[in-house]
């Protein structure tokens, strides 16, 4: 059962006076209940702003100790409020044993109450730390007959990351399906009890608003890979969960991916493959609109890990490199890369003879290459696109492609995924369009299964993320969200 006990510290307390800090001062602090030596989370509200993780570690060695956040009343309150909303979260809002003071919290009563004591500090511990057994639940795409064939093959429902033996040794409860979309799918059946899910760009679970409101139990996203356009963010950030991704698990893997398929519409591949197939052979249906890369004009929209790696890998083809982005890169890495930054995007884009899209999927970006934009394009232009399918208009696009205005188009990503059967990206003349599998290399599988699970450690554990893995914390979108 979980317990939520409040404490005021009269007393500064350091590793030296844990003896002073008693479990009965505890009790006696605690607005009525009673101390337990059980593993409990603790909220602890003390003056002096010091802190009191080594003490509260051997006072209770039973008890999940957390970081804390230090807020001065009537100062960066919404701080504070954030984190006692986060742990009324985690208490449940039918806690039974909640304290009067912990209710005053849930009531959003926060800020009048600490206007009573202006002039103390108070450390708000954070609740993001979990205690006792937590229900994780991962939803991945299925292996079936292939599960078996690679021992490292982890990113599947039968591999489930490689974690079930380590978190059920720890007394875990983890559940994993395919089965997401729909109100009788399994994902639906344990949404209201359970804490943490993982899910992955690759067979995404769609975490709508409706679906945060009913997981009252609910503190931790993971996305097991990168992109995170598949959560409903700012409702994630308004219910206090915290969002995360294993950044850079895949960033060589969607690079390497991006690179095979510029070559790939470049040189007319396809075709020539698919009359290998057919059992015919006319040379002359492919060599018409196969060209050399070299000297070509590439631009990525967008040159984060994956944009900056493209070009690096892009620059020995011996291409005119060009690049968009919110930041300029720092200018030793531009000129050894040799890539030209574009301020205004649709500036840059005409020159381009392949474009490579490489932003993240926001409100800012979504539709980005509606049918206006790609009319401005180069005729005759190629674009791989691995970043996100809703950055496009989908039947922009299949009618770019049929009129001839983009010659080529590849990418492993669509609007929605899976696609269904009669996506028109299937069926429109010149592509190179495949399943969501970039990113989801054995390499890159075994990357963000190890991001995943170091993550779950630090998050049983009480301890912060990689700093560069958080899209919502604390109530706040990462930069490239905002």
């Amino acid at each position: 059962m979980h317990v939520l006990i409040p404490a005021v510290v009269d007393t500064p307390v350091y590793p030296n006076q844990r003896a002073a800090f008693s479990p009965l001062m505890i009790g006696r602090m605690s607005w009525g209940l009673s101390y337990r030596p059980t593993k409990v989370p603790i909220f602890i509200i003390g003056k002096w702003g010091l802190t009191y993780d080594t003490a509260l570690s051997a006072l209770l060695p039973n008890a999940s100790v957390f970081s804390g956040t230090l807020v001065r009343p009537g100062g960066p309150v919404m701080a504070m409020l954030r984190a006692a909303k986060h742990a009324m979260r985690a208490l449940g809002s039918r806690a039974p044993d909640a304290s009067p003071f912990a209710r005053m919290l849930h009531a959003r009563k926060l800020p009048f109450w600490c206007a009573r004591f202006k002039e103390d500090f108070w450390l708000v511990i954070n609740m993001q730390a979990s205690t006792g057994s937590k229900k994780i639940v991962g939803v991945f795409y299925k292996a079936n007959e292939y599960a078996s064939m690679n021992p490292k093959f982890v990113g599947c429902v039968e591999g489930s990351l490689g974690i079930r033996d380590w978190l059920e040794s720890q007394g875990h409860q983890y559940i994993v399906t395919d089965d997401k979309e729909g109100p009788n799918c399994e994902l639906e059946k344990h949404i209201p009890d359970m804490h943490v899910l993982i899910t992955t760009p690759f067979h995404p679970a769609y975490v709508t608003e409706e679906r945060i409101k009913k997981a009252k139990n609910l503190q931790l996203l993971l996305t097991a890979g990168i992109g995170s356009d598949h959560i409903d963010l700012k409702a994630a950030a308004a219910a206090g969960l915290t969002v995360a991704e294993v950044t850079g698990s895949n960033t060589v893997s969607v690079a390497e991916d991006e690179l095979m398929r510029i070559l790939i519409l470049v040189r007319n591949f396809l075709p020539g493959y698919h009359q290998v197939i057919n059992g015919d052979w006319n040379v002359a249906a492919i060599a018409y609109r196969a060209y050399d890369l070299e000297g070509k004009t590439v631009g990525t929209v967008g040159a984060g890990r994956i944009g900056k790696l493209l070009l690096q890998r892009l620059k020995p083809f011996n291409c005119n490199l060009l690049y968009h982005d919110r930041l300029k890169m720092e200018p030793d890495l531009e000129k050894e890369i040799g890539a030209k930054f574009e301020e205004d995007l649709d500036k840059m884009l005409p020159k381009c003879d392949v474009i490579v899209i490489n932003t993240p999927l926001t409100e800012k970006t979504r539709g980005l290459f509606n049918k206006e934009r790609i009319g401005k394009l180069k005729k005759g232009v190629l674009i791989v696109n691995n970043a996100r399918g809703a950055i496009m208009d989908t039947q922009a696009v299949a009618d770019a492609c049929s009129s001839g205005h983009i010659a080529g188009y590849s990418g492993d990503v669509w609007n929605p995924q899976p696609a269904p059967k009669d996506h028109p990206w299937r069926y429109m003349p010149n592509h190179a369009m495949t399943p969501h599998i970039s990113g989801t290399t054995i390499d890159g599988q075994l990357r963000y299964a190890a991001g995943t699970k170091d993550m779950l450690d630090r998050y049983f554990k009480g301890q912060d993320f990689p700093a560069q893995n958080y899209i919502v914390k604390e109530g706040k979108l990462a930069s490239q969200y905002q």
